[in-house]
């Protein structure tokens, strides 16, 4: 099983591995009944992904990427203030500090997953201009 961490995310991936037959024309169905199995997916998350997002756009991640940064800035900033205070918390103010990091963690998850929808071809984008 292979494991996938991205930030504070962990995703597994438990495909299906047939056990090993030397017959080369089964290895050839088995191929390519998993070409059809990616492909329905592949067809799906594109469908769906354009049906939610539309097109994509340099805007789109230039928003998305000024939110995390921003989110960042607040979080760090208030863990600086806390710092002040000798890194003496109250259950609130953890609690804000870990609501702020969870803010920018999703935000930055939500940028790196439309990153891969457009390295996948889930999501269109303009064609960029010649130059």
């Amino acid at each position: 099983m292979s494991v996938t961490r991205t930030g504070g995310f962990r995703r597994s991936y438990d495909h299906f591995e047939p056990e090993v037959d030397d017959d080369p024309h089964a290895q050839r169905r088995t191929r390519g009944l998993l070409e059809q199995i990616d492909y329905a997916a592949f067809a799906a998350n594109k469908e769906l992904i354009g049906q939610a997002l539309g097109q994509g756009d340099i805007r789109k991640f230039q928003r998305l990427a000024i939110a995390a940064a921003q989110a960042r800035a607040v979080w760090v900033a208030q863990a600086l203030a806390a710092s002040a205070s000798g890194g003496k918390l109250s259950s609130a103010d953890l609690a804000q500090l870990t609501h702020l990091r969870a803010t920018f963690e999703e935000l930055t998850e939500a940028y790196e997953a439309m990153r891969r929808m457009v390295e996948r071809g889930y999501l269109a984008m303009p064609a960029a201009p010649a130059g």
